[in-house]
C-alpha cells in the first residue's frame, strides 16, 4: 500500500497565513469576488480550478467553488491546499484549508492547520482561560474559542490525524457555518 497519499507538508514548506475572523485569511478577504481571489492567489503561486456548484439552498443564488493548488515537493499529486466558496451577491463566504497540504494559518499565536487535534484544543483552551473567553461547541461538535469563527476537522496523516479548518463569514445571509458551507466541506478527508 502506498502511504505517500497521507504525507503532510511541514510548516517550513507551507505558506504562512494569518487569520482575522470574519475579515481576512492570508491574502483573501471575505466578501471579495471570485476573479479578485483568483488574481490575488495567482500572485502567491496558486493555480485555480473553478466549479459552478449550482443554486445555494432555495435562495436561487449561485454558489461557486474555486480550488487553489500549488505545485508541491512531493512525488504524488493529490488535490489539496485551499478551497474557497463564493455565493452570488455575497462573494467569498468560506475558506477550507487542507491539513496536509494547505497553508499554515495562525490566529492569536495559535497554529491551526496540520495539528494533532488534542494539542490544538489544549492550546485553544489555554488561550480562552488566559483571556477570560469561553469555549463554544460548533454545530459539528468541535470546541473553539469564542470569536475565532472556525470549524475544525481532522484528516489522516500517516498513522495520526491532523486538523483542517473552515474559516467563514456568514454575513447576513446565514446563521451558522453549517448554513453557509456546502455539504462537501463536512466530508473533507
Amino acid at each position: 500500500m502506498n502511504t505517500d497519499y497521507w504525507t503532510m507538508l511541514g510548516d517550513s514548506e507551507r505558506d504562512q497565513w494569518t487569520y482575522v475572523p470574519r475579515q481576512t485569511i492570508g491574502p483573501l478577504r471575505f466578501g471579495m469576488d471570485r476573479e479578485e481571489a483568483v488574481t490575488v492567489m495567482a500572485a502567491y503561486g496558486f493555480a485555480a480550478e473553478r466549479s459552478d456548484m449550482g443554486g445555494w439552498h432555495s435562495t436561487g443564488r449561485t454558489q461557486w467553488r474555486v480550488e487553489f493548488l500549488k505545485p508541491r515537493p512531493v512525488a504524488w499529486s493529490r488535490p489539496g491546499g485551499v478551497k474557497c466558496y463564493f455565493v452570488e451577491g455575497a462573494g467569498l463566504t468560506c475558506v477550507l484549508v487542507d491539513g496536509l497540504l494547505g497553508p499554515q494559518v495562525t490566529h492569536e499565536g495559535i497554529r491551526l492547520i496540520g495539528r494533532v487535534p488534542s494539542e490544538l484544543y489544549q492550546d485553544m483552551e489555554t488561550y480562552a482561560i488566559e483571556h477570560g473567553l469561553g469555549l463554544q461547541s460548533s454545530p459539528g461538535g468541535d470546541l473553539f474559542v469564542k470569536g475565532f469563527e472556525i470549524e475544525l476537522g481532522a484528516q489522516r496523516a500517516g498513522d495520526t490525524a491532523v486538523t483542517w479548518a473552515l474559516f467563514f463569514n456568514t454575513g447576513t445571509i446565514a446563521g451558522t457555518s453549517w448554513d453557509i458551507a456546502p455539504a462537501e466541506v463536512w466530508h473533507h478527508w
